[in-house]
């Protein structure tokens, strides 16, 4: 299904009354259009291929777990010379997903009102209304954690910048402001 919503570049959606326990295996690619809205949204010069293998099984009672493989090839500008840099992306993924209001969805807390949140420990679900989840726009979001934030030319190294060690930095005294006070 194409996009639902124009303010996503990618769009593939999910019904969720019709997954089952069982794992349906998907194939997602963008095509010449949404590449160009993903290139316009992730602020990159190009995105030449995005594809996803994803499998989308029941989790609980009323969750959606959706795990996958998304690859892209992107163009981005180089921070120091400002050429292009061909990146490729290639992550796994896996995002839980409960209805809106579900238990399940609830942070863990103490007496004290204070959020318990394990870093290492896995992403709390999300949460969707109605009966369809945007599974695109799920793949979309990863790739786009996968770019590189400041991406360079292989070789290239910015050398006219110096960086300060901050040895010639003095605190001032604070007597300092009265050494140039005189009595009359």
């Amino acid at each position: 299904m194409k996009n639902a919503r124009d303010d996503v570049p990618f769009s593939y959606q999910v019904k969720v009354g019709h997954i089952s326990a069982n794992p349906v295996e998907v194939h997602v690619e963008a095509d010449t259009s949404e590449l160009k809205a993903l290139a316009e949204t992730w602020n990159v010069v190009s995105v030449d291929d995005l594809s996803a293998d994803l499998q989308i099984a029941r989790w609980k009672r009323d969750g959606l777990r959706i795990k996958g493989r998304v690859q892209a090839r992107i163009v981005q500008s180089c921070v120091v010379t400002l050429e292009p840099v061909e990146s490729a992306i290639d992550e796994s993924f896996e995002q839980i997903f409960v209805p809106e209001g579900s238990k399940l969805a609830r942070q863990a807390g103490n007496d004290a009102g204070e959020m318990l949140l394990d870093p290492d420990g896995p992403d709390l679900p999300e949460t969707f209304v109605g009966d369809t989840i945007d599974a695109g726009e799920v793949v979309a979001e990863f790739a786009a954690l996968a770019i590189d934030p400041y991406p360079r030319k292989q070789g290239i190294e910015f050398a006219g910048h110096v960086e300060d060690s901050g040895e010639d930095d003095k605190k001032p005294s604070a007597f300092a402001a009265l050494k140039d006070w005189k009595k009359d």
